[in-house]
C-alpha cells in the first residue's frame, strides 16, 4: 500500500508523491501509434492556443492511492496546466487529487489484443471518472468498428456514436491525409464543422499559401495598372 501524509488539519489524506512510480522509462510504442499520438497531442496546442489545457501522451494517471497508475495512450483535461517547477516528484504525472479532476478525454490506440481496451481498461476509465473514453482500433483488432466513444453517464459508460464532444467543445474524425510525410488514415480532432485542428506545420502551410495569393494579387493587379498607363510604382 501507498503511504500516505496528512496534508492539512482536516481529516484528508494523500497518497506520498515520493513512493509512486512517475517514470518507468520503458518504450512500449510503436511507430504508427507514436505518430498518431503526436498528431493529437500536437495539433492541439497549434490550435487552442487562448485556452487552458493539459494533454500528453503516455503519462501516467493516478487515480486512487491503492491502485499502480493508468498510461492511456493520449488524454485531455481542460482548465488545468502542468505545475511550474515540473520536475518535482509529486507534479510529473496526473495525480487526479493534486489537478483536482480527472481528465474530460482519455484515449487508447489499439495495436494488438493484449491492451484489453473494451475491458479492464474500460472499467478504470469508468471508475476514474473521465467524461469520455475513445478506443481508436485502426485495423479492427477488437470488433469491426474502427471507432469506439463511451460517454459517462451518471457513473457509467454508455457507447455512443456521436463524435461531437459536447462537454469539451471538440469533436473526432477520421481523416485521411499526409502528417510528418506519412500518408494514411488518421484520427483527429475537428471543430463542430468538421474542420480539423491544425498542426503546426500545416498552419505555417496554410500562412505560406495565402502569401502566395496576395502576392499574385499583387502582380494581377500591377499587370491591370501597367496595361492602363499608370505606373504602381507611383500610387
Amino acid at each position: 500500500m501507498v503511504q500516505q501524509v496528512l496534508i492539512n488539519d482536516d481529516d484528508y489524506y494523500v497518497p506520498d508523491a515520493n513512493q509512486l512510480v512517475t517514470e518507468n522509462d520503458t518504450p512500449v510504442d510503436n511507430f504508427a501509434s507514436a505518430k498518431q499520438q503526436r498528431l493529437l497531442v500536437g495539433s492541439l496546442y497549434s490550435s487552442l492556443q487562448n485556452q487552458t489545457f493539459l494533454a500528453e501522451a503516455n503519462v501516467g494517471i493516478y487515480y486512487t492511492d491503492l491502485q499502480p497508475p493508468i498510461v492511456p495512450d493520449v488524454f485531455l483535461s481542460l482548465d488545468v496546466q502542468v505545475p511550474e517547477n515540473w520536475w518535482e516528484k509529486q507534479n510529473r504525472c496526473y495525480m487526479v487529487w493534486r489537478f483536482g479532476k480527472p481528465p474530460e478525454v482519455v484515449l487508447e490506440i489499439v495495436s494488438n489484443k493484449e491492451g484489453d481496451e473494451l475491458g479492464k481498461k474500460l472499467r478504470i476509465y469508468e471508475h476514474m471518472r473521465a467524461s469520455y473514453y475513445i478506443v481508436y482500433d485502426p485495423n479492427q483488432q477488437l470488433a469491426e468498428k474502427i471507432l469506439h466513444v463511451y460517454e459517462l453517464r451518471g457513473t457509467r459508460y454508455f457507447e455512443t456514436s456521436e463524435t461531437w464532444l459536447e462537454q469539451v467543445g471538440l469533436g473526432i474524425t477520421l481523416w485521411e491525409g499526409k502528417f510528418e510525410d506519412r500518408q494514411d488514415n488518421w484520427l483527429r480532432w475537428c471543430y463542430q464543422d468538421g474542420t480539423v485542428l491544425l498542426t503546426g506545420d500545416e498552419r505555417a502551410e496554410q500562412e505560406r499559401q495565402r502569401a502566395e495569393q496576395a502576392e499574385q494579387r499583387t502582380q494581377i493587379l500591377a499587370e491591370r495598372l501597367r496595361a492602363m498607363g499608370i505606373d504602381p510604382e507611383t500610387l
